[in-house]
């Protein structure tokens, strides 16, 4: 609880002081699919670089760690990107998203003596590709759909591929 405590603080620090650098050209986000699939709390900070490239991060944290699904043993996940856009609107429309994940977790390892298993944590580093779509609302409203894959650079963990996607949910000020 102490670190998302933190981490939203982070967050609402860089959040004003972005605001007040250029007006317009700023994005939060938060992930509903993830928060109501997953239990994780994935949050997200874009900023516009011109009219069709942005760079922004998100910061996963898990809610519930004893969840099951897909990438279930991730627990904390720190992504860097860069978008382009491909539209005639101002950074909005189809786009391609190159990113890197810096992830942590916990999963279950098979020992083989006397057939327990045993938790143990990871941190691993994955670069990868997603595509997606953004719409803005003339009142800063942001609505965006997106899907990616990511491949493990390190090979610390039995995972070897990462997804990355989900609908977010926002507001460009």
């Amino acid at each position: 609880m102490k670190k998302i405590t933190i981490t939203l603080l982070l967050f609402v620090t860089c959040f004003t002081m972005f605001a007040q650098e250029n007006p317009g050209n700023n994005e939060v986000k938060i992930n509903m699919s993830n928060l109501i699939g997953f239990k994780w709390l994935d949050l997200g900070y874009e900023h516009i670089l011109n009219e069709e490239s942005t760079i922004g991060a998100n910061i996963l944290f898990s809610l519930d760690n004893g969840s099951e699904g897909l990438d279930e043993y991730r627990t904390f996940s720190l992504t860097p990107y860069y978008r382009h856009f491909f539209s005639n609107k101002y950074a909005e429309g189809f786009f391609v998203e190159a990113f890197t994940m810096i992830h942590s977790g916990e999963e279950e390892i098979y020992t083989g003596i006397g057939g327990t298993y045993v938790d143990e944590k990871y941190t691993d580093l994955a670069v990868g590709v997603s595509v997606g779509a953004k719409w803005v609302s003339d009142r800063g409203f942001v609505a965006e759909i997106y899907a990616g894959i990511g491949r493990d650079m390190l090979d610390q963990s039995d995972l070897e591929v990462v997804g990355r996607g989900g609908l977010s949910i926002g507001y460009r000020f």
